[in-house]
């Protein structure tokens, strides 16, 4: 963020409409400045490399590079930057790659000004803005795949305390830190240094990527569903 506090945002969507509608919602929010647009995801991994934006709002679709491409490239290479995507349809497919490609979360084009604003503020924060029904789907899209754990990521859950284990296990079930709070009896202060040794500890980015890890060491398994 700028000295002020300020949410430095880039717009990456090839529909002029979208993008222009975006920056004059966004900007008329205090703290958040829309710093640059994008046209296309090769233009958006240029402008992130330009603008250094905090937020990157990133369509799914969009020609010469998509969304899902374009956040992996990003996120590799800013691990700092957050990407935020945006659908028109909340489709199943897209969750789980978008998600593994290194996005925070995800919000629907039709969402409201303040819902728009309030999702920057969350990513920017580094929280996730993953929602119960995101957190559903990414569990039913890694029941679609094989469901098989990754051996050197289990491995990596050893290095957590039974705590910690048990933390991450509820990030992954699309807990808040105060629900998760609440289901430990433990302050709220204390889940987030938990969370934060986690993140740590596995060289994750967000709550986000660490719902993902969850996933795919086969710590949380999607039965059920």
């Amino acid at each position: 963020m700028t000295t002020g506090g300020t949410i430095r945002v880039l717009i990456a969507d090839d529909q002029e409409m979208v993008r222009q509608g975006f920056t004059v919602l966004l900007n008329a929010h205090p703290g958040i400045e829309v710093v640059g647009q994008a046209v296309h995801g090769l233009d958006a991994v240029a402008k992130v490399d330009e603008l250094a934006p905090d937020v990157v709002l990133m369509d799914i679709r969009m020609p010469e590079l998509g969304g899902i491409e374009a956040t992996q490239r990003i996120t590799l290479a800013h691990p700092h930057i957050k990407v935020l995507v945006l659908t028109t349809f909340d489709l199943d497919e897209y969750v789980y790659d978008a998600l593994r490609a290194g996005a925070s979360g995800f919000l629907l084009k039709d969402a409201s000004a303040d819902r728009l604003a309030e999702a920057v503020r969350v990513v920017a924060a580094g929280d996730a803005l993953l929602a119960p029904v995101i957190t559903r789907k990414l569990i039913a899209e890694f029941s679609r795949l094989d469901g098989r754990p990754r051996a050197p990521l289990k491995e990596r859950v050893g290095d957590l305390t039974e705590r910690e284990t048990e933390v991450l296990t509820l990030i992954a079930q699309g807990l808040s830190n105060a629900e998760i709070a609440d289901h430990l009896f433990v302050a709220e202060q204390t889940v987030k240094t938990h969370v934060g040794r986690i993140l740590v500890k596995l060289g994750l980015r967000d709550r986000t990527q660490a719902a993902v890890f969850a996933y795919e060491s086969g710590l949380v398994r999607p039965s059920g569903y």
